[in-house]
C-alpha cells in the first residue's frame, strides 16, 4: 500500500472522529501538500454523502479535491478520473445511486464507502505516480 493509502485507511478507521468520504479522499494528499488536517477537513467537510444531498459520491469529489491539491487540474488527467470511478461502477456517480446498488447486493454501508474511498485514493496516486510526483 502507499502512504496516501495508509493514511486514507487510518482516518476511516478512527473512532475519535467520523472522517466522511471526501475527507478521508482529501486529507493524505492535503497533508503532503502542507495542509493541516484541520483544513483539509474544513475544506471536505460539506462534500461527504454526495455533498450531503446524495448527489456525487464525496470519495468521486474529494478524489477531485485531491488531484487539485497535487497541482494537478487539467482536464485530461480530471475527466480520466471521471470516467474510470464511472465505469468502475457501471456507470453511477451518486451517492443515493451507488448505496441502491450495494443494498439491493446486500452490501453494508461502511464497507462500501471505505471501498470508495480506498479506490479513490489508489486511482488519485496513481494518476500522480503517472506524472512522477
Amino acid at each position: 500500500m502507499s502512504a496516501y493509502l495508509d493514511r486514507a485507511h487510518e482516518l476511516r478507521e478512527s473512532t475519535d472522529f467520523h472522517y466522511n468520504c471526501a475527507q478521508a479522499v482529501l486529507v493524505p494528499f492535503a497533508e503532503k501538500a502542507g495542509m493541516s488536517l484541520e483544513q483539509a477537513c474544513a475544506v471536505a467537510q460539506a462534500f461527504g454523502g454526495g455533498m450531503q444531498t446524495g448527489n456525487v459520491c464525496g470519495a468521486i469529489t474529494g478524489g477531485l479535491m485531491a488531484l487539485g491539491v497535487m497541482g494537478i487540474a487539467d482536464r485530461k488527467t480530471v475527466m480520466a478520473f471521471f470516467r474510470r470511478m464511472r465505469e468502475n461502477h457501471d456507470g453511477l456517480i451518486t451517492c443515493v445511486d451507488l448505496l441502491r446498488k450495494n443494498a439491493e447486493a446486500g452490501g453494508e454501508k461502511k464497507p462500501h464507502c471505505d471501498a470508495m474511498v480506498y479506490e479513490s485514493v489508489a486511482l488519485v496516486t496513481e494518476l500522480l505516480n503517472e506524472r512522477g510526483l
